[in-house]
């Protein structure tokens, strides 16, 4: 994967056991810490490239493989009938407002970044399930090589603000995903839904991936090969005070998400440590910071709607 091409600024790609200052903290090897950020244009940061790759990643999570291949010659359809799978659940005004644009946001970030596939169009099973509540909000599989693969099941999160207090949700969603029937009833799905046979061209790589998922096989088999990615969005006071992407404003970012990642990591550490297995999970941690989510929010909101109504009665 070329992550030259990526959308946004790398700032930190490392393990966290690179990053912990914690000599006592274990373990810390299965973890690691990305953060990225946005830049400025004419003073301002721009927000429209953050909106664009919204929607140029929203056809993926709320359309079915079969339903893409129909549309893939007419975007505007596409997106047409993408939007009348969005939930907005992001008019709610409470803690999960934007969660359904983090959701997309993890999506983007896992197939430009990690060069994942999505297994499962979390957004359109949960339409079609009235299952919105539960279950990770993204499903991915990553190829490793020409035989081997790695099972993604992320959880995304856009916040007003990363400070202690608000790291106890995610740790909750995370334990609360990691769960031996949530996770047989994720393995469930991705193996009950076509996607998967149309995304995996490899035969055995694809049997290879539903012969671990299945449900006679132990969760156990799968937890070495199980990533959790935990996308944050979160305002920022830093970036909405800068006008322009400077070295000093970088550093700043550099130094708050590694404060944040320390205290995020021993947090998980302390409350979930003891499952099973902990140690054969790998965590990845995504940090992304806006300057404003009450703007992203309305915007996105205001631009679905849009297509909703774009759809013959």
């Amino acid at each position: 994967m070329d992550k030259s091409k990526f959308n946004f600024e790398i700032l930190i790609d490392n393990p966290f056991s690179e990053i912990n200052t914690d000599v006592n903290l274990t373990p810390t090897n299965n973890k690691s810490v990305l953060s990225l950020i946005n830049d400025f244009e004419d003073g301002k940061w721009r927000y429209t490239k953050f909106q664009e790759f919204i929607w140029n990643n929203i056809v993926e999570t709320a359309l079915s493989k079969n339903e893409r291949e129909k549309l893939i010659d007419d975007r505007f359809s596409s997106l047409v009938e993408a939007a009348q799978n969005l939930r907005l659940t992001d008019k709610e005004n409470d803690i999960g407002r934007g969660s359904e644009l983090a959701e997309i946001a993890l999506y983007g970030i896992m197939k430009q970044y990690y060069g994942a596939l999505s297994a499962v169009p979390k957004i359109f099973y949960k339409q079609n399930t009235q299952d919105n509540a539960k279950g990770a909000d993204s499903v991915h599989i990553v190829l490793e090589g020409s035989s081997d693969f790695s099972i993604w099941f992320g959880e995304a999160k856009f916040y007003n603000n990363i400070e202690d207090t608000r790291l106890d949700s995610i740790i909750e969603s995370v334990n609360n995903s990691l769960q031996t029937d949530k996770l047989k009833k994720e393995n469930s799905i991705i193996t009950n839904v076509s996607d998967i046979d149309l995304i995996i061209e490899n035969e055995d790589v694809r049997k290879g991936i539903k012969a671990l998922l299945k449900n006679e096989t132990s969760i156990d088999n799968l937890k070495p090969q199980l990533h959790i990615p935990i996308l944050l969005l979160h305002e920022c006071s830093k970036t909405k005070g800068v006008t322009e992407l400077t070295d000093n404003y970088k550093n700043d970012i550099v130094a708050y998400h590694k404060d944040r990642a320390q205290s995020y990591f021993s947090k998980q550490i302390s409350k979930i440590g003891g499952i099973h297995k902990y140690s054969d999970i790998t965590f990845h941690l995504i940090l992304f910071p806006v300057p404003d989510k009450k703007k992203i929010v309305d915007k996105f909101i205001s631009n679905v709607e849009h297509y909703k109504n774009q759809k013959d009665e």
